[in-house]
């Protein structure tokens, strides 16, 4: 099963800045087979940044969207609709805690975007925050997408900037195998250049999803090269 490094730069950069990003990341990026690297910029840059990543020639390198609708193409004023989405980006963040904190979505909402994100053949990467309510996502079963990632990403974690323990994660990261077996799951919360690398070893673990460690380019090559060479 391969590896994954995710960076959700949330609100964060202009256009400009995204592609010297890019620019600078080239130069010290080193594709490894096996490790999939996946940015999600802020919605307005997909298109354009989806052409320099293609200038730049990227391997295993791809872009996803940091959120989608739960409907399709329609009457939604400020929505964004999947297939709008899957010119640009090849993954979906779905289920975020911040938008569930501040946009008030539901697990309804979830299932809806992870249902819409996989009829375009964007592959759903879907956020739970709380181990111990996964009956709640039950309906995701139904979706048929093999490739669908799940991240591991406890809100407390995310508030607090205080990653989660390594044995609390393993034993998270086993039960959500147990419910959804055969499914790749990442673990994200307050992981920076200082703490991941004992992650890597949990058992189950098959990548890492990161916000500010994603955002300087010197930090985010660091985890792509120790994810790299533990492969």
């Amino acid at each position: 099963m391969a590896r994954y490094l995710i960076g959700n730069w949330k609100c964060h950069k202009s256009s400009d800045s995204s592609k010297e990003w890019l620019d600078r990341f080239d130069k010290a990026y080193r594709p490894q087979d096996g490790l999939e690297v996946i940015v999600a910029p802020p919605a307005v840059y997909l298109e354009s940044l989806s052409f320099h990543v293609k200038r730049l020639q990227l391997r295993h390198f791809s872009l996803g969207a940091q959120d989608i609708s739960p409907f399709p193409r329609g009457s939604y004023t400020g929505a964004i609709a999947a297939d709008m989405v899957k010119p640009f980006a090849s993954y979906a963040i779905i289920g975020h805690s911040e938008r569930r904190r501040y946009f008030h979505e539901t697990v309804t909402d979830l299932v809806n975007k992870a249902a819409e994100a996989a009829d375009v053949g964007l592959t759903p990467i879907i956020c739970i925050e709380n181990g111990d309510t996964l009956s709640s996502l039950f309906a995701l079963k139904d979706i048929d997408c093999p490739g669908m990632i799940l991240a591991y990403t406890p809100v407390d974690s995310l508030n607090f900037r205080i990653p989660e323990s390594v044995a609390r994660v393993g034993v998270v990261i086993k039960r959500i195998a147990n419910y959804f077996p055969r499914r790749p799951i990442v673990y994200g919360g307050a992981l920076n250049v200082d703490n991941f690398r004992e992650y890597l070893e949990i058992d189950g673990l098959s990548g890492l999803f990161t916000a500010t460690a994603s955002l300087e380019v010197q930090s985010f090559s660091t985890l792509c090269r120790a994810m790299g060479a533990s492969l």
